[in-house]
């Protein structure tokens, strides 16, 4: 299986978690997926800030990305729900409303470019779970994470709205847990498993007091269900869960000792890379425990 897509890395990934760009660099290729990067793209831009202060203005800078694509030719491939959300939105209000579409196309032409509606915007969990598949992805594993417990987080922007994310049911998703599972890991249920982690929305930029409130209900909830790591398809959630426990610790003095990882880092582990090729001994949250049932040493089998 061969398939190739213009990579999109958005601003949390190069920004605050290169480790998620170096694995997804290091384990798609190994998975027969080909990527190609989207030279000049900016920010998506976040759905649910710039968004909400000018509408024309954000699908306007997603529009410059989606035709960056089309140049290539090639659908675009996230490693993030929010950039998920922005571009797949996007793509769908400019081909669906003309009178957006045509005053987007003004704009566009002034820096040369012309968005024609070629490309469809895939997320990561989309194209494992769905394109590749679960039994096609076992056969790549060589390291089982069979000693773990993994709490899985979808967030909020993966499965919903339903009008415009159609690979799995909005309410009871089961894509990440059957990743999951491909890896030999566990995937453990745990009490309000879709709830939010508090992130997203501009809360943890202008409320961090309630996004903290948020987190810590969501951490008890998966440490209370014995889980050894949280697994995430999204570095916004993934800050709120690494960084966040360091927060809870300073400013609450509550106290958790859960790592973090993107699923396309837990699949590394799995096909032979060890946590430091991943990045994932860089994360505010490591622990050596994690890493001797990994296979001990950094992870490396």
């Amino acid at each position: 299986m061969s398939l190739k897509y213009a990579l999109f890395l958005g601003c949390v990934v190069p920004n605050r978690y290169p480790g998620i760009e170096a694995a997804t660099r290091k384990v798609m290729p190994k998975i027969g997926v080909e990527l190609e990067d989207m030279t000049g793209a900016s920010c998506c831009p976040a759905p649910g800030v710039i968004g909400s202060m000018s509408r024309d203005s954000w699908l306007a800078l997603a529009s410059r990305n989606l035709c960056l694509a089309e140049r290539l030719g090639l659908d675009i491939l996230t490693v993030c729900n929010g950039c998920f959300a922005t571009l797949s939105d996007a793509n769908k209000e400019l081909k669906e409303i003309p009178e957006k579409r045509e005053r987007v196309t003004k704009l566009l032409h002034g820096i040369g470019l012309n968005y024609v509606g070629r490309v469809k915007v895939r997320h990561i969990a989309e194209v494992l779970g769905k394109e590749i598949g679960p039994k096609k992805i076992q056969e790549y594993v060589t390291n089982p994470l069979s000693k773990l417990k993994i709490a899985v987080h979808y967030g909020c922007h993966l499965v919903k709205p339903r009008v415009s994310r159609d690979f799995d049911n909005p309410e009871r998703p089961t894509v990440l847990d059957d990743l999951v599972k491909a890896l030999g890991a566990e995937s453990v249920e745990y009490e309000e498993k879709m709830a939010c982690c508090g992130a997203g929305g501009g809360v943890r930029s202008g409320v961090p007091d309630v996004s903290l409130r948020m987190l810590n209900e969501k951490l008890s909830n998966i440490q209370n269900a014995g889980a050894d790591l949280i697994l995430n398809v999204c570095p916004f959630c993934h800050l709120q869960f690494d960084k966040g426990q360091v927060e809870l610790k300073q400013g609450y003095d509550i106290s958790y000792n859960i790592p973090v990882v993107h699923y396309v880092q837990a699949l590394g582990l799995a096909i032979g890379f060890s946590a430091s090729e991943l990045g994932i001994d860089q994360h505010f949250i490591w622990n050596s425990s994690i890493a001797e049932k990994l296979g001990g040493g950094d992870g490396a089998k």
